[in-house]
């Protein structure tokens, strides 16, 4: 079996040896991408049966200038990922299976799919009364897609294969009216399950360069002010804990990835680190306001979402860390993904996104 450090040092050349050439393209087709809302293009709002949208101003009026599903003022981590890769952005699938459908698309497209649910979980449970979609249900539109041929096996193993799931139901577990049965650690564990599961079915259906991002510091969301247990002068430390021995489950299963499946190419996005960087030092990247929402209602601007009767909205969203009672602002977002694209192993790890387009390339 291959020493993990010669690989290592095997991927750290091929980066070096990219970083010299002139600029080239880069042989990333696609992105499939998976989650809840941090990455969600709007497919809850082409879900009828679903009571978690982002469908109404002012979301996405610092950049699409209307509201485009996306719970944000305007990109998107995977949006951003998407222009950096020099590609499209991703439609949601659920707009795109409208769209085929009713005949406006003949076919799924080239650039690849949004498959997100804001509000979702990896446990099945999780929200289910808002009528989102898991990542179980998540995979399985992929899945169907892929068994149907309508996906192209040759544009898979091109491809990002983006996830990011779980801070729904770290969160959930402190709500007062659905007590857990698990304590912190076995509910953790639960959470990783799924997660290994799901990643032993993507590769399965052949993804083979995969990015695995960790949750920010939930504990420090404005909508910890609807927590009656939860402080609102500081983050919630007994959240954070949960949400990095999850993170930390999540490392792991990404550092024995090229172990487990060969030919598969994995880095783990240290996104909590990130967040809590310029929580530390926000005045170095334009931050002057790292606690509140720039957009909502109450205590934090946590109390009520954004665009609900009532709300307020601050002047200039790019200076705040938070757009609303959940999620970052665009420039948050703008930060995060220029270190999971280019960052150091301290930020995204073996290697960046960049680097991963690069051996994609190479192994082409």
């Amino acid at each position: 079996m291959e020493s993990p450090y010669i690989l290592l040092i095997s991927l750290l050349l091929i980066s070096f040896f990219f970083a010299s050439r002139p600029a080239l393209a880069y042989n990333i087709r696609a992105i499939f991408t998976f989650g809840d809302s941090i990455f969600d293009a709007g497919n809850n709002h082409f879900n009828k049966n679903c009571t978690a949208q982002a469908d109404f101003p002012p979301y996405g009026s610092s950049f699409f200038r209307h509201p485009t599903g996306r719970f944000t003022n305007g990109r998107t981590v995977v949006d951003f990922i998407s222009q950096f890769v020099g590609i499209e952005l991703q439609k949601p699938y659920l707009e795109l299976q409208s769209e085929v459908m009713n005949g406006s698309m003949k076919e799924y497209p080239s650039n690849g799919i949004n498959f997100a649910s804001a509000g979702s979980g990896v446990l099945r449970g999780t929200n289910h009364d808002l009528g989102v979609m898991p990542i179980q249900d998540q995979l399985q539109q992929f899945q169907t897609l892929v068994d149907q041929n309508k996906i192209d096996k040759d544009l898979i193993r091109q491809s990002f294969f983006l996830f990011e799931s779980g801070s729904n139901d770290i969160f959930n577990y402190f709500l007062s009216f659905d007590p857990p049965t698990l304590n912190p650690d076995a509910y953790v564990l639960s959470m990783l399950t799924q997660v290994e599961d799901f990643i032993d079915r993507l590769y399965r259906l052949g993804a083979r360069s995969l990015a695995v991002f960790s949750l920010g510091p939930v504990g420090c969301v404005p909508a910890r002010a609807v927590l009656p247990s939860a402080p609102v002068d500081r983050c919630f430390g007994k959240m954070n804990k949960m949400v990095k021995n999850y993170n930390q489950g999540l490392e792991n299963l990404v550092k024995n990835v090229h172990i487990k499946y060969p030919g598969v190419a994995g880095v783990y996005g240290a996104v909590y680190d990130i967040v809590q960087l310029f929580r530390a030092m926000p005045m170095r990247y334009g931050i002057l306001n790292v606690s509140s929402a720039c957009c909502g209602y109450g205590t934090l601007g946590g109390q009520m979402q954004c665009g609900k009767e009532g709300y307020y909205i601050c002047s200039n969203p790019h200076q705040f860390l938070f757009w609303d009672y959940f999620h970052p602002s665009e420039h948050t977002y703008k930060l995060i993904s220029k270190l999971l694209w280019s960052g150091s192993q301290s930020r995204i790890r073996p290697f960046n996104l960049k680097t991963l387009a690069n051996i994609a390339l190479l192994h082409s």
